[in-house]
């Protein structure tokens, strides 16, 4: 059964402080069309830069996750992404007056609960998943990193463990078996930190909009009463404590296991960068901004590896020719050495495959690289053309009477060597249909499945004699 994707109906603002930056500001939800995915709009700044929710955008992990893109930044992206994966969203445009999401409590609730309260508006594309097809891997020796992404082929489930060797935290699990399961398990559980990380933090004036209410404070060494006292001042309270728990009094765990879960929740809110929504079973020990980006990383190039195939179509270089070597000459004008197509095995009104067979008798090998011969590149994309050659030519009732011109050749990327035993297949698809003579062309060429070549041609069909 396919899912449609989703929006919001309507725009919802929420308001708030920066932790880091200690600025106010005012993020607003608003709808985006199918296929937009999330993508946060800085309206603070000349030109109102957006910038994708995307990996690949990551500049800075060290206090939370910040995306940069068209000059432009936003911090602690984590939370608010979390919030909408979790109500399974699709489709967002983020407006922000900052360069930093508003904090809140240090969780996603006020985010879930703005987002439904704007409600939910299915859209008319599919939703399409990627499913884990095996076991990725992703690690930290150092750290103590361990992270799998399993195949599950009809939900999105977390488990996670954290042990920061601490006394009072100790070990810790969270789990959910379903995205579903997020609003009511995961979305209330705040962020945490030790007193001696904020301790560090307030030194060094990294946590302005801080006032201890949206964080919970794990109280990981011996602390006297002058120094509760200081941090009552710092934080304009009358006094704080430490709760039986090991946590300083400021606030009331939400769940036992909180800082478990909150770490779950900063998993689900990095991954969304991966930016399409996945089916598996994510399972992580001690996991962190840093390695959740570099796993979403890994993830991504997966997708991005396999989409790439899916376009790609495997020939078999024995297949039957359409035309032979003969045959193409009677089309072509180009003779040996300069014949560079061996045979057609796929010809219709929008593309054309050719094949030819790279061996060490080619002429041009004994003067290039002739102790390690390489096809040169150039000869390639004449190759490539002269496939693409044959499907112009075959818009035209005499083609022996025309030739195919070269006017423009554009975005030609060589990705690996072509060596004597390759057998090169070409693939050319008219990208426009070809008017007034003008032909443009998009062509890969491949050796087995890997494309070595591409190039987008444009070429003129121009008569040479009459018929």
């Amino acid at each position: 059964m396919n899912v449609k994707q989703r929006t919001i109906k309507t725009s919802v603002a929420v308001s708030g402080t920066g932790l880091h930056t200690g600025e106010s500001v005012t993020m607003t939800f608003n709808p985006a069309p199918e296929n937009h995915g999330f993508k946060f709009r800085r309206i603070d700044l000349e030109g109102s830069p957006v910038i994708d929710a995307d990996v690949d955008n990551v500049t800075d992990t060290s206090r939370g996750t910040t995306i940069s893109q068209n000059g432009a930044s936003v911090s602690t992206v984590e939370h608010v992404l979390a919030a909408l994966v979790g109500l399974e969203i699709d489709n967002v445009l983020i407006d922000l007056n900052g360069p930093e999401t508003p904090i809140m409590d240090g969780s996603s609730m006020f985010f879930v609960d703005a987002l439904q309260e704007a409600g939910y508006q299915d859209q008319d594309a599919d939703r399409e998943y990627y499913h884990i097809p095996y076991n990725i891997h992703y690690s930290e020796t150092d750290r103590k990193v361990e992270m799998v992404a399993m195949p599950l082929d009809d939900d999105y489930r977390f488990t996670c463990m954290v042990d920061y060797n601490s006394p009072v935290l100790g070990t810790q699990h969270a789990t959910i078996s379903s995205i579903t399961e997020f609003k009511k398990e995961i979305a209330s559980c705040r962020t945490f930190c030790f007193l001696h990380e904020l301790e560090m933090l307030l030194k060094h004036n990294l946590i302005k909009g801080g006032d201890i209410n949206n964080a919970i404070v794990v109280v990981d060494k011996h602390v006297d009463e002058a120094e509760l006292a200081h941090l009552a001042t710092l934080f304009n309270r009358k006094d704080i404590n430490i709760a039986p728990q090991g946590i300083l009094n400021n606030i009331e765990l939400r769940h036992q296991n909180e800082p478990a879960r909150h770490k779950l929740l900063d998993m689900i809110g990095d991954l969304a960068l991966v930016g399409v929504p996945l089916r598996g079973h994510i399972m992580a020990a001690r996991p962190g901004h840093a390695a959740n980006v570099a796993f979403a990383k890994k993830i991504k190039a997966l997708i991005k590896k396999e989409r790439s195939r899916k376009h790609i179509k495997v020939y078999n270089p024995n297949a039957k020719a359409i035309y032979d070597t003969v045959q193409i000459m009677n089309i072509l004008p180009h003779r040996p050495p300069m014949l560079l197509v061996d045979k057609i095995i796929e010809l219709t009104k929008t593309h054309v495959v050719g094949v030819k067979s790279v061996t060490m008798n080619e002429p041009f090998f004994p003067g290039h690289f002739p102790g390690a011969p390489v096809m040169p590149g150039v000869l390639q994309v004449e190759a490539m053309a002269q496939t693409g050659g044959i499907l112009v030519l075959n818009t035209v009732p005499d083609p022996e009477n025309y030739l195919t011109l070269f006017l423009k050749i554009e975005n030609a990327r060589f990705k690996e060597k072509v060596l004597p035993g390759d057998t090169l297949i070409f693939r050319c698809d008219l990208s426009a249909p070809i008017r007034r003579g003008i032909a443009q062309m998009k062509g890969i060429g491949m050796v087995g499945e890997k494309v070595v070549v591409e190039a987008e041609l444009m070429a003129q069909i121009v008569k040479y004699k009459e018929s």
